[in-house]
């Protein structure tokens, strides 16, 4: 039996904590909608000392969220595509999903999904208005990646209705979706053009933290928003390994993308005297600062910003034009080229399909490769004058007897 919830108002639901087998606290709330009695998990409670769960003014916050998109309308009322896909937000951040997903989520149902099927109710939609969505989508431009992630928000959408009894079926089961181009084709920058980068980095208030930044991306394959989120005590020198524990995207913190949620890189020598003298140079020093904060305020550098000071470095250093992403992929293929195993290689990415690191095998080397290639051609090659016949008694046996 769960301890009594705290008296509340009617109608603002119950609040309580529940410990599980393990002696684990969690928030759990239950409420009354449409005469059906609901009880949801909240997510973990706060220990004392502790950054991770939630205290009760959260747990309050996300109980309200959840309960708001849980409500049922009036009996007989029609849900429009605007209105659903608003709860199924709604419902999606009160279970816990990132932030910076459901800023994506918004930006997809707001730019798309209201402009064109908004006030369409839900149950009148047909894989026809669905396959018009989708060509309309084309016909702006838009990346088939973007359209496959509209599309799929849309899918979650129905399905998020059929369950609350909206609509009887989901629309978009049978809609195709666009292909995307799969070739596998990544860019990244030279040893020479990464040093020349490093070079052309402009002696301003960011001089510092910007190379420490170039680098310790190129040489450890952080993304962009887990370095931002890098903190002092993340960099163990003592072990020689930074340890990846958050990521900082859309103006959210939040979890690596890794299968397990965090993941350890190793810390290369010059990295490690980059990161020491950047460290010396530093206002913020102490374990829970950022390594790459901003030199004037400490704060996290502002994502724009620095796109367009990168940019300028490559312009200065007369490199290609990349995206900060590409030093990502210089550190895969570089580490790929120099033998290292690609299920390591997946760990140090934090990848969670290894399918997404094998864009990086065609860049391995084999020490066999030239001998097997020599001794599966060994033999007599003749010249273009050589008679069918000859090549028959004379050439293919001598392949046989090589």
């Amino acid at each position: 039996m769960p301890p009594q919830p705290n008296r509340r108002s009617y109608g603002t639901g119950s609040l309580y904590i529940h410990t599980d087998a393990t002696g684990r606290e969690s928030w759990y709330g239950r409420w009354r909608a449409g005469g059906e009695r609901i009880k949801r998990c909240i997510g973990p409670k706060r220990e004392p000392g502790s950054r991770a769960g939630l205290t009760r003014a959260q747990a309050e916050h996300e109980l309200r969220q959840l309960m708001e998109s849980e409500q049922p309308l009036p009996s007989g009322s029609q849900v429009s595509v605007a209105d659903a896909a608003n709860r199924h937000v709604a419902h999606l951040e009160a279970l816990g999903r990132k932030p910076s997903t459901l800023v994506s989520y918004r930006a997809l149902v707001a730019t798309h999904l209201i402009p064109q099927l908004g006030d369409k109710p839900l149950d009148g939609v047909t894989p026809e208005h669905v396959e018009q969505f989708v060509a309309a989508m084309s016909r702006a431009g838009k990346r088939p990646r973007t359209i496959r992630n509209a599309l799929t928000l849309l899918h979650g959408v129905f399905a998020f209705g059929q369950r609350k009894g909206w609509c009887l079926a989901n629309p978009c089961k049978g809609v195709d979706r666009p292909q995307i181009d799969e070739s596998g084709e990544i860019h990244f920058l030279e040893l020479d053009e990464v040093e020349a980068l490093l070079r052309a980095v402009p002696e301003d208030g960011f001089a510092s933290t910007d190379r420490a930044l170039y680098l310790t991306a190129t040489m450890s394959g952080l993304r962009q928003g887990e370095l931002l989120a890098l903190r002092w005590r993340d960099v163990d020198w003592t072990a020689g390994r930074i340890r990846v524990r958050q990521n900082y995207v859309r103006g959210h913190l939040g979890t690596p993308k890794s299968r397990r949620g965090s993941r350890s890189v190793p810390l290369a020598d010059r990295v490690a005297a980059e990161l020491d003298c950047h460290f010396q140079r530093s206002a913020y020093q102490g374990d829970d600062d950022l390594v790459f904060a901003h030199p004037h305020t400490g704060q996290f550098l502002d994502h724009s910003d620095l796109g367009r000071r990168f940019k300028k470095s490559l312009r200065a250093a007369g490199v290609r034009k990349v995206r900060f992403h590409d030093l990502r992929h210089t550190f895969g293929t570089k580490m790929a080229a120099s033998g290292v195993p690609l299920r390591t290689l997946q760990e140090w990415l934090g990848h969670r399909d290894f399918t997404t690191t094998l864009i990086y095998a065609d860049y391995q080397p084999s020490a066999h490769e030239g001998e097997m290639l020599e001794r599966a051609f060994r033999g007599p090659i003749r010249g273009p004058n050589l008679s069918e016949t000859q090549m028959n008694s004379e050439g293919l046996a001598g392949h046989e007897q090589a």
